[in-house]
């Protein structure tokens, strides 16, 4: 009887449980909804009072007013979707490669200063990324690179955290699967590419979504390493959109740019989502 009574009340904590992760879960996503319901808002509706949660009719006005107020410059809102797409996809794609590049010897080799190696990049993970911004204006400058679309994917390659990352995920595999390769003849490059790559896909994908994330919404790279406004990023053109004159006037078409921009974010996100949480399982994991 009292086997059956406090199985009832573990039944009753669990719904109690699911309840608010549910609620809590809508509150967290109701920015983005007001967002997206904010960007197909007539202007009229945009400053009603009290303020709608949900459009009375709903428009794509603010999308056609967005590629008119950038059609006026000489650069395209096309343009600026290209080069971010450009340089997120350089940032995040050679930034992984990078990574586990490095990962592969610091956890599965023997090699001299590898402790301290590990403990410098531990350290490095304690910097704010803003105390290497100066340092890192100055490589670039010196080094001619200014007004490239390299400048902007460079400072970014080296990234502890997905170096660390992928350290971690790798210590959690055997070294039998690897000695079982080099037994058979494979060498360091095809252990690498063939073995150690497709073991480290939630590793890969976990470091890809924070890399992304981080490289779609800064508009600091279009600020500090080019003039050159065709090779401007969508975060900085988002600025250019919401500053000014007309900053009221454009609330809808602001809305319209920030939801296109949130787009990849979360297709990135549901693609990815579950590697991550395999990553975050095997980190709790012991040796």
């Amino acid at each position: 009887m009292r086997a059956a009574v406090s199985r009832k009340n573990r039944d009753w904590g669990g719904v109690f449980l699911y309840v608010f992760l549910t609620v809590f879960g809508l509150l967290m996503l109701a920015p983005l909804v007001y967002m997206a319901s904010t960007s197909v808002k007539p202007i009229s509706e945009l400053f009603l009072f009290p303020p709608r949660f949900f459009p009375i009719n709903p428009t794509l006005m603010n999308f056609r007013d967005l590629l008119l107020i950038t059609g006026t410059s000489f650069v395209p809102f096309s343009r600026y979707i290209f080069n971010s797409v450009l340089i997120t996809s350089g940032i995040v794609f050679f930034g992984v490669v990078i990574s586990a590049m490095a990962a592969y010897p610091l956890a599965k080799h023997e090699m001299p200063f590898k402790s301290s190696i590990f403990n410098l990049i531990v350290t490095a993970l304690m910097f704010s990324p803003m105390v290497l911004q100066i340092p890192q204006y100055l490589l670039v400058s010196k080094s001619g690179m200014m007004n490239t679309y390299f400048a902007m994917i460079l400072p970014y390659l080296a990234a502890p955290i997905g170096i660390f990352l992928m350290i971690q995920f790798l210590k959690q595999l055997p070294d039998s699967l690897i000695e079982s390769a080099r037994i058979e003849g494979a060498s360091e490059w095809t252990i690498l590419w063939k073995i150690v790559f497709p073991l480290l896909k939630p590793a890969i994908a976990t470091f890809a979504l924070f890399s992304f994330v981080q490289a779609w919404n800064d508009p600091y790279p279009s600020m500090m390493y080019t003039t050159k406004e065709e090779l401007k990023t969508l975060p900085f053109a988002i600025q250019s959109i919401s500053g000014g004159a007309g900053v009221i006037a454009r609330v809808g078409t602001l809305a319209a740019a920030s939801f296109l921009m949130v787009i990849p974010t979360i297709i990135v996100f549901t693609i990815t989502q579950r590697m991550v949480l395999q990553t975050m399982a095997h980190s709790g994991l012991k040796e």
